[in-house]
Protein backbone atom coordinates (compact mmCIF):
# COMPACT_ATOMS: atom_id res chain seq x y z
CA UNK A 1 0.00 0.00 0.00
CA UNK A 2 1.22 3.46 -0.87
CA UNK A 3 -0.42 6.82 -0.85
CA UNK A 4 -0.93 6.46 -4.58
CA UNK A 5 -2.50 3.01 -4.22
CA UNK A 6 -4.52 2.83 -1.00
CA UNK A 7 -5.79 -0.56 0.09
CA UNK A 8 -9.34 -1.65 -0.63
CA UNK A 9 -10.01 1.08 -3.16
CA UNK A 10 -11.76 0.15 -6.38
CA UNK A 11 -10.50 2.60 -9.00
CA UNK A 12 -12.64 3.48 -12.00
CA UNK A 13 -10.46 4.11 -15.04
CA UNK A 14 -11.14 6.85 -17.55
CA UNK A 15 -12.85 5.62 -20.69
CA UNK A 16 -10.49 4.56 -23.43
CA UNK A 17 -12.58 6.72 -25.76
CA UNK A 18 -10.67 9.62 -24.24
CA UNK A 19 -7.52 8.45 -26.07
CA UNK A 20 -8.73 9.23 -29.62
CA UNK A 21 -10.14 12.58 -28.51
CA UNK A 22 -6.78 13.59 -27.05
CA UNK A 23 -4.91 12.25 -30.09
CA UNK A 24 -7.15 14.17 -32.49
CA UNK A 25 -6.53 17.35 -30.49
CA UNK A 26 -2.81 16.67 -30.67
CA UNK A 27 -3.04 15.99 -34.41
CA UNK A 28 -4.76 19.33 -35.01
CA UNK A 29 -1.58 21.00 -33.79
CA UNK A 30 1.13 18.70 -35.13
CA UNK A 31 -0.18 17.59 -38.55
CA UNK A 32 -0.18 21.13 -40.05
CA UNK A 33 3.35 21.67 -38.70
CA UNK A 34 4.47 18.38 -40.22
CA UNK A 35 2.79 19.18 -43.54
CA UNK A 36 4.38 22.63 -43.65
CA UNK A 37 7.80 21.11 -42.96
CA UNK A 38 7.34 18.53 -45.75
CA UNK A 39 6.27 21.20 -48.25
CA UNK A 40 9.20 23.36 -47.21
CA UNK A 41 11.60 20.44 -47.60
CA UNK A 42 10.27 19.66 -51.07
CA UNK A 43 10.20 23.25 -52.32
CA UNK A 44 12.93 25.12 -50.43
CA UNK A 45 15.82 23.11 -49.07
CA UNK A 46 16.54 19.47 -48.22
CA UNK A 47 17.78 20.64 -44.82
CA UNK A 48 14.14 20.85 -43.74
CA UNK A 49 13.92 17.03 -43.80
CA UNK A 50 15.63 17.22 -40.41
CA UNK A 51 12.75 19.38 -39.23
CA UNK A 52 10.29 16.83 -40.66
CA UNK A 53 12.03 14.10 -38.70
CA UNK A 54 12.02 16.20 -35.54
CA UNK A 55 8.33 16.98 -35.84
CA UNK A 56 7.55 13.32 -36.55
CA UNK A 57 9.51 12.24 -33.46
CA UNK A 58 7.75 14.89 -31.39
CA UNK A 59 4.38 13.65 -32.66
CA UNK A 60 5.18 10.02 -31.85
CA UNK A 61 6.49 10.88 -28.37
CA UNK A 62 3.50 13.13 -27.66
CA UNK A 63 1.06 10.42 -28.75
CA UNK A 64 2.77 7.86 -26.52
CA UNK A 65 2.71 10.23 -23.54
CA UNK A 66 -0.93 11.10 -24.19
CA UNK A 67 -1.97 7.44 -24.12
CA UNK A 68 -0.01 6.86 -20.90
CA UNK A 69 -1.58 9.89 -19.24
CA UNK A 70 -5.10 8.77 -20.12
CA UNK A 71 -4.46 5.23 -18.89
CA UNK A 72 -3.20 6.60 -15.56
CA UNK A 73 -6.30 8.69 -14.90
CA UNK A 74 -8.95 7.29 -12.60
CA UNK A 75 -11.16 7.93 -9.61
CA UNK A 76 -12.61 6.09 -6.67
CA UNK A 77 -15.69 6.80 -4.60
CA UNK A 78 -15.28 6.09 -0.92
CA UNK A 79 -17.74 6.57 1.92
CA UNK A 80 -16.59 10.07 2.86
CA UNK A 81 -14.57 11.32 -0.09
CA UNK A 82 -13.68 11.02 -3.73
CA UNK A 83 -10.15 10.15 -4.86
CA UNK A 84 -8.81 11.32 -8.21
CA UNK A 85 -5.50 10.02 -9.47
CA UNK A 86 -3.51 11.11 -12.48
CA UNK A 87 -0.03 11.05 -13.93
CA UNK A 88 2.64 8.44 -14.52
CA UNK A 89 5.91 10.18 -13.83
CA UNK A 90 4.45 12.90 -11.62
CA UNK A 91 1.68 11.09 -9.85
CA UNK A 92 -0.94 12.91 -7.89
CA UNK A 93 -3.92 11.82 -5.85
CA UNK A 94 -6.53 14.40 -4.95
CA UNK A 95 -8.92 13.69 -2.10
CA UNK A 96 -12.15 15.67 -2.15
CA UNK A 97 -14.37 15.24 0.94
CA UNK A 98 -18.02 15.17 -0.09
CA UNK A 99 -18.83 17.77 2.56
CA UNK A 100 -16.50 20.27 0.86
CA UNK A 101 -18.10 20.07 -2.56
CA UNK A 102 -20.12 23.10 -3.58
CA UNK A 103 -21.33 21.92 -6.95
CA UNK A 104 -20.56 19.39 -9.64
CA UNK A 105 -20.38 20.36 -13.30
CA UNK A 106 -20.56 18.09 -16.34
CA UNK A 107 -19.07 19.41 -19.59
CA UNK A 108 -18.54 17.90 -23.02
CA UNK A 109 -17.10 19.61 -26.09
CA UNK A 110 -18.03 18.62 -29.65
CA UNK A 111 -15.24 16.05 -29.93
CA UNK A 112 -16.07 14.51 -26.55
CA UNK A 113 -19.76 14.35 -27.47
CA UNK A 114 -18.86 12.61 -30.73
CA UNK A 115 -17.10 9.93 -28.70
CA UNK A 116 -19.80 9.80 -26.00
CA UNK A 117 -17.71 11.01 -23.10
CA UNK A 118 -17.81 13.96 -20.72
CA UNK A 119 -15.79 15.64 -18.00
CA UNK A 120 -17.08 15.88 -14.44
CA UNK A 121 -15.64 18.85 -12.56
CA UNK A 122 -15.96 19.10 -8.79
CA UNK A 123 -15.96 22.60 -7.34
CA UNK A 124 -15.05 23.29 -3.75
CA UNK A 125 -14.51 26.44 -1.74
CA UNK A 126 -10.81 26.24 -2.57
CA UNK A 127 -9.99 27.73 -5.98
CA UNK A 128 -6.93 25.49 -6.17
CA UNK A 129 -8.87 22.25 -6.22
CA UNK A 130 -8.27 20.41 -9.47
CA UNK A 131 -10.65 17.53 -9.16
CA UNK A 132 -11.88 16.82 -12.65
CA UNK A 133 -12.76 13.43 -14.01
CA UNK A 134 -12.07 13.30 -17.72
CA UNK A 135 -13.28 10.52 -19.96
CA UNK A 136 -16.45 9.63 -18.09
CA UNK A 137 -19.01 7.94 -20.36
CA UNK A 138 -21.82 10.45 -20.93
CA UNK A 139 -24.53 8.32 -19.31
CA UNK A 140 -22.37 7.61 -16.29
CA UNK A 141 -21.44 11.31 -15.98
CA UNK A 142 -25.01 12.35 -15.24
CA UNK A 143 -25.44 9.54 -12.71
CA UNK A 144 -22.07 10.33 -11.11
CA UNK A 145 -22.99 14.04 -10.86
CA UNK A 146 -26.28 13.18 -9.13
CA UNK A 147 -24.63 10.67 -6.80
CA UNK A 148 -21.82 13.07 -5.82
CA UNK A 149 -24.28 15.90 -5.29
CA UNK A 150 -26.50 13.80 -3.04
CA UNK A 151 -23.50 12.63 -1.01
CA UNK A 152 -22.33 16.23 -0.67
CA UNK A 153 -25.75 17.34 0.53
CA UNK A 154 -25.88 14.50 3.04
CA UNK A 155 -22.47 15.47 4.46
CA UNK A 156 -23.43 19.15 4.62
CA UNK A 157 -26.65 18.28 6.45
CA UNK A 158 -24.57 16.53 9.11
CA UNK A 159 -22.64 19.69 9.99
Amino acid sequence: MTWFAPEAVAWTAASRRLIPTRLISLGVVLVPALAAAVVGALLLTPFLWWVVGGVALLAAWSAWITVRIVLAHGWAERDDDLLVKRGRMWRSVTVVPYGRMQYVEVTAGPLARAFGIATVQLHTASPGTDASLAGVPADDAARLRDRLTSRGEARLAGL
